[in-house]
């Protein structure tokens, strides 16, 4: 069985057990978020199609982990005028993994997903400068 839903303004086609990127979500990682925005709902006998959503289905999702994107560069110049303007962003991306496809009128089950937890980071190793080790530059 697979859906369409829409989330951060595009629609994506999924399945139980994907993942997909989307603009951060309000949750923190590991817990569960309900997509109710579902165009789509296919693969059994009758496909259901909404005008534009279906009143009643859902994508239970479960937050993987959040990211920042690629780094875009803008830059802006005018030639002959001395004008130079360079700025940046970063998106800030979540990663969700498709849980439960809910048509509507299914009743939600009570039972307890297990969730994967991920690892956690790797402790930074600190560094000393060469301020701290006494060094100087030059000769």
């Amino acid at each position: 069985m697979f859906a369409i839903v829409e989330t951060s303004g595009r629609q994506f086609r999924v399945t139980e057990g994907d993942r997909i990127v989307v603009d951060r979500v309000a949750a923190k990682v590991g817990e569960t978020v309900r997509l109710d925005s579902v165009l789509m709902v296919a693969g059994g006998a009758d496909p259901a199609i909404g005008t534009p959503f279906i009143a009643g289905a859902a994508v239970e999702a479960t937050v993987v982990a959040h990211r920042s994107g690629d780094k875009v560069i803008v830059f802006k110049y005018r030639p002959k005028k001395r004008e130079r303007r360079k700025v940046g962003h970063r998106r800030l991306l979540s990663e969700i993994r498709i849980g439960v496809i809910r048509r509507p009128g299914q009743a939600e089950s009570t039972r307890e997903e297990p969730t994967q937890n991920a690892p956690a980071p790797a402790a930074r190793k600190r560094t000393t400068s060469r301020k701290e080790k006494g060094e100087t530059h030059g000769a």
